[in-house]
């Protein structure tokens, strides 16, 4: 450390009586001329050229299209290698996929740029049609969903039912091969602004809206729903594993 003394500068205070003694005033003032600190060492121009490609990218570049565009003698892979260190520690990274280079949201960030966005769907004719004999049937199992349909029944028409939540496993019908019972939920009610399941239209009220036709066969009725969450005598309850077959609604949907 280099220090340079100013010259001293002396002050002599005013004395109007010269018979009394003034002592000088000596002041010295000395700055301590530190050198500047050394700046940092100056950045590659290699690595600024190739930071603002990659950001600039729609897409990413490789190897090959990168090196276009850099002077002569720039060994482009170490250069990216690089500039690979230097973005590790930051919230954006440099990555290497598929052969080709671009910046990245660091993996432990990303929840930052994760959004859950809720796409709704219509329901299939299969489905509505499903829900319909549910919601008048229930408990009903999916051969007898087959036999009221006259078609078959994809296993993907429940899993969605399911998946909504508008459906729920009730039990296992007392029966050759003990097949599931389905019935509705709560959230069902809710979705279609119902008070209850029995509330639903009937016979008439359907006939009036258009829903059925005229010429029903001799004997035709429709079912008075009911949701009650009891068991029937035909039913016995689920067994440990039967939610866990992937049709149970996600655990957001389920009511508390």
């Amino acid at each position: 450390m280099n220090a340079m003394a100013r010259p001293q500068l002396t002050i002599a205070a005013s004395n109007p009586d010269p018979d009394i003694e003034v002592e000088e005033v000596v002041v010295v003032s000395e700055v301590n001329n530190e050198t500047a600190e050394a700046e940092p060492e100056a950045r590659p121009e290699e690595l600024r050229l190739l930071e603002a490609l990659l950001f600039a990218a729609s897409e990413p570049l490789d190897d090959k299209v990168l090196g276009s565009r850099m002077p002569e003698g720039v060994d482009v892979r170490a250069a990216l290698r690089q500039l690979q260190a230097e973005y590790a520690p930051r919230g954006v990274n440099l990555v290497h996929v598929a052969g080709k280079w671009a910046f990245r949201t660091a993996n432990d960030l990303s929840w930052l740029l994760s959004k859950d966005v809720v796409e709704p769907k219509k329901l299939s004719r299969a489905a509505l049609e499903t829900l319909a004999i549910v919601a008048y049937h229930q408990p009903v199992t999916r051969a007898e969903i087959e036999e009221i349909r006259g078609v078959s029944t994809s296993k993907g028409t429940l899993d969605v039912l399911l998946e909504t939540g508008w459906v729920r496993l009730r039990g296992r019908r007392k029966a050759p091969g003990r097949p599931v019972t389905y019935g509705t939920s709560e959230a069902f009610l809710n979705h279609f602004g119902l008070e209850s399941i029995g509330v639903l239209p009937g016979l008439e009220e359907l006939k009036g809206a258009g829903l059925l036709e005229s010429g029903l066969p001799p004997g035709f009725d429709v079912p008075v729903p009911s949701d009650e969450p009891a068991l029937r005598d035909d039913e016995d309850p689920l067994e440990d594993g039967d939610l866990d077959l992937g049709l149970a609604p996600p655990a957001e949907r389920v009511e508390d």
